[in-house]
């Protein structure tokens, strides 16, 4: 049996099932939640498809190559990211609107986000930072030394994201840095400091330094999102309520069986009657659709689906190897649950309207290429959990 089938034949297949169910479920949301658009849905879910097939190549080249060659990008990647949110925050380069925090390449009709470059890199960053900087010296290995490093990679891009105005993306920094400490091994108790430390200075983050990084869009939406966990609901559906209250009657009307696929106007869909924001219910409001449309059963099936990938990526870390394959899987944990929650969380006034994709069900192309690539990455851990610790490294000490 030659080396390459027999990683094929050892990839995790729920992994791959998972994924590939939540990517076509993903085309048929899509297909209807962008009907509305120029073109309909059918040219959204056809450029869904043709991100699919590329991820899908970027998938398995990840998988089937040992995950700690990739280390190497980490590091071009985070500060090609680091530079391009500079370069948006100063303007120099942008996508024109609608696109918001966005770039756009020259010449290409497609924009990307640049966080999604920067989160991607900096977990399999930390990774090698956490595997790789103890064997120089004991010192790097302190716990201390571990929180600084953390708060540098992840704390750098953090502010230029906030200062950006994309209050969604970063707070996705928060539980990467904290799933990566507790799996990096910073003792607990440095942890329990961590958090009571960045409890109490909410109140000095919310009135001082909000207003000055965020002040027209982060801190009117978290404005808007106590009012309702004051109230209790959302007041009415005019001005800065019109997106939050239409969305969450969508989900609330839906029952258990949901309005149906593409539900007409005829039944009640708020989505039919363009009441959800049309430019938008194929990203950032797609489980708002999903829920009306299919029901409770349908978004029990679609967060059970999660459930389970998650649960897989957390058995690929507990079964790694070496440390890198550890703390990069768990931290692709960390990433992919701060992304359902928030944008499922939004849809349910759980979170504030943030405007974040839902991974492998929004319409998008370069989170969805991430998404596949980190998937790969774990997928990479597990197939190659049975290889000689230090391969990889006992090869580049040979060449050298």
């Amino acid at each position: 049996m030659t080396p390459l089938l027999r990683k094929i034949l050892g990839l995790n297949l729920v992994m791959v099932t998972v994924m590939f169910g939540l990517l076509i479920f993903g085309v048929f949301s899509i297909e209807s939640a962008a009907r509305h658009l120029p073109g309909g849905g059918e040219r959204f879910a056809d450029n869904q498809k043709m991100f699919i097939l590329l991820g899908a190549v970027v998938y398995f080249f990840t998988a089937l190559i040992d995950y700690r060659w990739v280390k190497w990008l980490a590091i071009p990647m985070y500060f090609g990211g680091v530079a391009l949110q500079i370069m948006l925050m100063l303007g120099i380069w942008e996508a024109p609107p609608p696109a918001v925090h966005q770039l756009q390449i020259p010449g290409v009709p497609y924009s990307f986000q640049p966080t999604s470059f920067v989160l991607a890199s900096g977990i399999i960053l930390l990774g090698t930072a956490f595997d790789q900087l103890p064997r120089l010296h004991r010192f790097f290995g302190e716990p201390a030394v571990k929180v600084l490093l953390v708060g540098l990679i992840c704390g750098v891009p953090f502010l230029l994201v906030v200062k950006n105005g994309d209050m969604g993306s970063a707070l996705v920094f928060l539980p990467v840095a904290l799933v990566t400490l507790l799996v990096g091994g910073v003792p607990f108790r440095y942890l329990s400091a961590m958090m009571l430390l960045g409890v109490a200075l909410l109140p000095l983050l919310y009135y001082f330094v909000l207003p000055i990084a965020s002040p027209d869009r982060g801190m009117v939406r978290i404005q808007q999102w106590l009012l309702y966990v004051q109230e209790g609901r959302v007041p009415d559906d005019k001005g800065e309520n019109y997106a939050p209250y239409n969305v969450t009657m969508a989900v609330g009307q839906a029952g258990w069986k949901g309005l149906g696929y593409k539900a007409p106007e005829e039944r009640g869909s708020i989505h039919a009657k363009r009441f959800i924001p049309y430019n938008t219910a194929h990203n950032d409001y797609i489980f708002a659709v999903i829920a009306e449309e299919q029901g409770f059963r349908g978004a029990l099936l679609l967060l059970s689906s999660f459930a389970l990938l998650l649960v897989q990526m957390l058995f690929v870390a507990f079964y790694s190897r070496d440390f890198l394959g550890q703390v990069v899987s768990a931290g692709v944990v960390a990433l992919f649950f701060a992304h359902i929650f928030e944008s499922v969380g939004m849809c349910v006034l759980l979170m504030p309207i943030t405007g974040i994709p839902l991974p492998l069900i929004s319409y998008s192309g370069s989170f969805l290429l991430i998404c596949m690539f980190l998937l790969g990455v774990v997928q990479s851990v597990w197939v190659h959990r049975n290889e000689r610790q230090g391969v990889v490294d006992g090869r580049q000490e040979r060449r050298r």
